[in-house]
C-alpha cells in the first residue's frame, strides 16, 4: 500500500487538473468540430494518468522534475492549439514547438528517472 507521505500532491492534483481540461477540450472540440481542440484534448487524457502515475514516485526528484516538465509542455502545446481553436491566434510565438519539445524532454526524464534520483534507503 502507498502511504500518503509517498505521494506527490501538487502533481496529483495536476494530473486531476489536466484530466478535467482534456475532458472540457474534448466536449468543446467535439461540438465546434475544431480539430486543434480535440488535438490538444487528446494530448491532456493521454497525459493526466502518467502525471497521476508520477504523482506516486515521490520519493524520486527525477521523476518529479519529469512531471512538472510535462505540465509546462502541456500548456504551452495544448494552450497555443486551444488558443488557436478558439481564436485563431497563436498563444505564445512558438509555444506548440516549444511545447512539443517539453513533453519531449519530459519523457526523457521519465526514462532518466528509472535510473536516477532515488532516495536511498536508511
Amino acid at each position: 500500500m502507498i502511504a500518503r507521505d509517498d505521494i506527490s500532491r501538487p502533481l496529483l492534483a495536476l494530473a486531476g487538473i489536466v484530466g478535467a481540461a482534456g475532458v472540457a477540450l474534448a466536449a468543446r472540440g467535439s461540438h465546434a468540430a475544431e480539430a486543434d481542440l480535440t488535438i490538444a484534448a487528446s494530448f491532456l487524457l493521454m497525459h493526466a494518468p502518467v502525471l497521476l502515475g508520477l504523482s506516486l514516485f515521490k520519493a524520486n526528484w527525477v521523476s518529479r522534475l519529469a512531471g512538472y516538465v510535462l505540465v509546462l509542455g502541456l500548456i504551452l502545446f495544448c494552450g497555443d492549439l486551444a488558443m488557436r481553436g478558439e481564436t485563431g491566434t497563436s498563444l505564445l510565438p512558438l509555444a506548440a514547438p516549444f511545447g512539443g519539445g517539453g513533453l519531449i524532454l519530459g519523457w526523457l526524464l521519465v526514462v532518466a528517472s528509472a535510473f536516477f534520483g532515488w532516495r536511498r534507503p536508511i
